[in-house]
């Protein structure tokens, strides 16, 4: 099993440590893990990304140029990495700031008001989170409880105090994700 998962948005939305955190979770499961981050000079606004690969035997390259699993977090990931994607893929969009709809049928497609939802849990810095929440829809190897684990085990002391609106957040974003995906035909 080899699984590729690509997160993409803007400097200050959380891109690179939702996929550090789903790294850890993989490596805590004792998964073969590579997580590649790649972001602009801005230190806010500019574009943010990263690559994970999760495996259960060597990866031989990590490199993800048609991820099978993404997260778009702004209009220009959704239209930069939509076109990319494998067929019968899963891309979980955050409908917050994307204001169009799917161009593929050939891939599965989940709208998420993240930024409204983090809002609702009280702090708006949690859409990433709820983002990552809904990818483990679409992502069996890593079960929820391992990611809320891997927040507990590495999130710096400083914001352990925070851990539990992270897992409201990631439990609100994969049960929405599985009834927009339990309602595809």
């Amino acid at each position: 099993m080899q699984k590729e998962i690509l997160i993409a948005g803007f400097g200050g939305q959380g891109v690179l440590f939702a996929g550090q955190v789903l790294a850890y979770a993989a490596m805590d499961s004792g998964m073969e893990v590579t997580w590649i981050p790649s972001y602009g000079p801005e230190m806010r606004g500019g574009t943010a990304n990263c690559t994970i690969v999760i495996a259960d035997e060597e990866i031989g390259s990590p490199l993800v140029q048609y991820p099978p699993l993404a997260i778009a977090l702004n209009l220009p990931s959704y239209d930069k990495y939509e076109p990319l994607m494998q067929p019968g893929s899963l891309l979980v969009v955050n409908q917050s700031m994307v204001d169009r709809l799917a161009k593929r049928n050939d891939i599965v497609t989940v709208f998420i008001p993240a930024n409204e939802m983090a809002e609702q849990i009280g702090d708006k810095k949690l859409a990433n989170m709820i983002m990552v929440g809904a990818l483990l829809a679409g992502l069996p190897e890593i079960s929820l409880e391992a990611l809320e684990t891997a927040l507990k085990n590495h999130l710096p002391v400083r914001h352990q105090k925070l851990l539990p609106k992270n897992f409201e957040a990631l439990r609100k974003g994969f049960s929405i994700a599985q009834e927009q995906m339990a309602v595809r035909p």
